[in-house]
C-alpha cells in the first residue's frame, strides 16, 4: 500500500503517509494516485483544482471554508514546516467545533486529508513554507467565508510566538458563534 493512513481525533480527517523511496541520490514517492487514495481511504473524490502557495514565518492564513460549493482538501508541504488547522463546522455531529491540528512538512512529507464542511488554516513554524492543496470544488470567492482564528469558544493552541501575521480577512474572521456552518 503506497499510503498508511491514520484519522485524527475528528475521524473523517485523515493523515496520510505515503511510502518514501530514498537512497544517497534523494528521494521520490508518489504524491497523489487517484487509485491508491480511494483503497487507502476508502473515499471515492474528484479534484477539479491544484493550488501552491508560498509564506513567510508567522504567516497564518485562514481559518477558510466556502459555505457554498464546500471543498474537501488534499493538503501537503513541498518547503518548510507548517501547523495545519481544521475545525469542523457540520452543526449536526458530535465533532462540531472541535480542532485539530497536525504538523505538516517538506521532511515528514505527510498529507492531511479536510473532508468538505470544515474551516481551514495554517501557520508557517519554518522560515518559509510552500503549501499545495487539491480541492474538490473551485473557488467561489463570493461563498468563502473566514472563521475567526483565535476565537476562544474554539480553543486553538497555535503554536505561535506574538501575533501572526494575517490577511485583513482572516483578522475580520466570525467568532464561532456568528459564523455561517454547515446543516
Amino acid at each position: 500500500m503506497p499510503y498508511t493512513v491514520t484519522p485524527t481525533a475528528i475521524p473523517d480527517v485523515l493523515i496520510l503517509q505515503p511510502k518514501v523511496f530514498g537512497d544517497a541520490r534523494g528521494f521520490f514517492y508518489e504524491s497523489f494516485n487517484a487509485r491508491d487514495f480511494a483503497q487507502a481511504t476508502g473515499l471515492d473524490v474528484s479534484f477539479v483544482q491544484d493550488n501552491h502557495s508560498k509564506s513567510a514565518k508567522g504567516v497564518l492564513r485562514g481559518l477558510h471554508y466556502q459555505i457554498q460549493h464546500p471543498q474537501g482538501k488534499l493538503i501537503r508541504v513541498v518547503q518548510g514546516e507548517v501547523f495545519d488547522v481544521v475545525v469542523d463546522l457540520r452543526k449536526n455531529l458530535s465533532t462540531f467545533g472541535r480542532w485539530n491540528g497536525v504538523h505538516l512538512s517538506a521532511e515528514n512529507h505527510r498529507q492531511l486529508w479536510v473532508p468538505p464542511g470544515f474551516a481551514h488554516g495554517f501557520v508557517v513554524l519554518s522560515e518559509s513554507a510552500e503549501f499545495l492543496y487539491k480541492t474538490t470544488d473551485y473557488w467561489h470567492p463570493e461563498h468563502e467565508r473566514s472563521l475567526l482564528w483565535n476565537d476562544p469558544a474554539v480553543g486553538i493552541d497555535w503554536p505561535t510566538d506574538g501575533q501572526p501575521l494575517l490577511a485583513a480577512k482572516d483578522a475580520a474572521g466570525k467568532p464561532l458563534a456568528q459564523a455561517e456552518v454547515f446543516e
